[in-house]
């Protein structure tokens, strides 16, 4: 057992001892084996290293001459811009040095110009003082003989010094006047014809280009009846219905003895339509009683506020003119049953503003803006009797409070009669435009009692001058004729009598149109053969 266990125990050491030297085998060829791997996986790595080193540095050389390229193609490229922009500032300098050369020899020959001007006038200078030398002499020589002419006056005439000297300045002041009028005639005549055939030829240029109605329209109301026994039921039971018409409407209705007619009477023309269309609409229903009276008139005040805007709009569009207040297309709807010596209102502010707008292109000016006072000047003739003052001052106030900013269309509303300065050029062409619309032939109608009288006026102004023997209004009152004594004046005066008598038309008499005013001076020299 003991033996047994000894081998045992033998055999396990040899055991571990071969196990031992397997595992130092083992480990001693692990490691080699580790070794050669190593060493392979290293060699390995080598080549890669060497292969990626050889590529980056392929890579890089590729990289740095494409960097070299582009860098060489970036310089080649900015110095071309460059050069581009050298050459354009060069051609700029270039073109700025030829206008600066150009420019010298410009300055070059003012300035030789200027030291011309300047030498001429040196010259002229010294002329002038030589020439003031010689008036300063002249005037001392001539001082000295007016004394010595004075003096020798004064002994022979035996006349004192004062004396003599009044008289001779009563004989220069005569002569300065007769000089001075002879001088103002002919400035005069050469301005007035000058003047007389522009505006002749711009006024009827205007008028040709412009042809309004010859005749203007009457509102006067006059409502004819079929028969007496309508017009008896018109009257009404102790004229009943009469009165409810005039109380509804503000008129007087006038039954006469006239056959088949009844007239209306009222200062305000738009009431006398409305009461003359109801009158009309009343005879034509054929029920007529008070209630009636009162629903048709309020009916017709209706269309009637509704046409008078109509007629506005309607004016505005015919005349062309915008922006207009409202209120202001009202009134001048208004317009239409407004005259003035029997002419229409509205269709004569829309005759004055196209002359005005034709004279206003013909001096330059802005036609559109002539156009639209012309339209607005007679404005305030729509305004009923509850405002005070004249239509000029009324509607230029009334265009003002309605919008109306255009300081010419103002003034030439308020001042179109020289009511107020004009201070604009489009006054007076309204103005003229005014008297050419009012003076045209079948425009506006006048008595016989007014024109008698007017005639009568004229030739009175015309006589009041101490040297008229003879003063005839004729061409229905547009030109007076007036005959001067030949001793009590000459020519020169003649023209001053004329400037005279024609300040006094204007001043204390109202016309439309102008007034020719021509004088004749004549020697009549008579002798009897017996």
């Amino acid at each position: 057992m003991i033996a047994v266990a000894s081998l045992a125990e033998i055999l396990d050491a040899e055991g571990i001892t071969i196990g031992l030297i397997c595992l130092v085998v083992g480990v001693v060829a692990g490691a080699a084996l580790i070794k050669l791997m190593i060493g392979g996986t290293i060699r390995t790595a080598r080549r890669e290293a060497e292969g990626i080193r050889q590529s980056a540095t392929t890579e890089s050389e590729t990289i740095r001459n494409k960097a070299e390229l582009d860098a060489e193609r970036h310089v080649r490229e900015r110095r071309d811009s460059l050069e581009k922009e050298l050459d354009g500032l060069r051609a700029g300098l270039k073109k700025d040095q030829d206008r600066l050369d150009r420019r010298e020899d410009s300055l070059e020959k003012k300035l030789q110009q200027a030291d011309k001007r300047q030498s001429k006038q040196d010259r002229r200078s010294n002329e002038l003082d030589t020439l003031e030398k010689d008036l300063q002499e002249r005037d001392k020589s001539l001082d000295q003989r007016e004394e010595d002419i004075t003096s020798r006056l004064a002994d022979v005439s035996s006349m004192s010094i004062e004396d003599a000297k009044a008289l001779l300045l009563e004989r220069v002041e005569e002569q300065s006047k007769h000089d001075a009028a002879a001088v103002r005639r002919e400035i005069m005549e050469s301005a007035e014809q000058s003047a007389r055939s522009d505006s002749r030829e711009i006024t009827l240029m205007a008028i040709q280009r412009f042809a309004a109605e010859h005749v203007a329209d009457s509102t006067v109301k006059a409502v004819k009846i079929p028969s007496d026994d309508l017009k008896g039921r018109v009257i009404g039971r102790e004229g009943r219905n009469i009165r409810a018409l005039e109380r509804a409407t503000g008129v007087d209705v006038m039954v006469d003895d006239t056959p088949g007619v009844i007239a209306v009477s009222c200062f305000d023309p738009i009431r006398r339509a409305i009461a003359g269309e109801a009158l009309q609409k009343l005879v034509t229903d054929g029920r007529v009683h008070p209630s009636r009276i009162e629903e048709v008139v309020a009916g017709v005040r209706k269309d009637m506020n509704e046409r008078i805007v109509a007629m506005g709009n309607e004016s505005t569009l015919e005349a062309n003119i915008r922006s207009l207040h409202p209120k202001i297309v009202e009134a001048m709807g208004k317009l239409h049953f407004r005259t003035s010596f029997g002419q229409n209102v509205l269709r004569h502010s829309i005759e004055v503003a196209y002359l005005s707008q034709i004279i206003a292109d013909q001096l330059g000016l802005d036609g559109e803006l002539a156009r639209r006072c012309g339209f607005l000047h007679d404005i305030g003739k729509a305004m009923d009797h509850e405002m005070e003052g004249g239509h000029p001052a009324i509607g230029m106030e009334f265009a003002k409070r309605y919008g109306e900013k255009s300081e010419a269309v103002l003034n030439a509303i308020g001042g179109h009669h020289s009511d107020i300065p004009s201070t604009t050029p489009y006054t007076p062409i309204v103005m003229a435009a005014d008297a050419v619309s009012g003076a045209r032939p079948g425009a506006r109608r006048e008595s016989m009692e007014m024109y008698v009288q007017r005639l009568q006026q004229l030739e009175g102004i015309a006589k009041e001058d101490s040297s008229v023997a003879e003063a005839f209004a004729i061409q229905a009152g547009r030109e007076v004729r007036v005959i001067v004594n030949s001793d009590r004046a000459d020519d020169d005066d003649a023209f001053r009598i004329a400037e005279k008598i024609a300040k006094r038309v204007e001043e204390e008499m109202t016309f439309p149109g102008e007034i020719k005013v021509t004088v004749l001076r004549e020697t009549r020299a008579e002798a009897t053969a017996r």
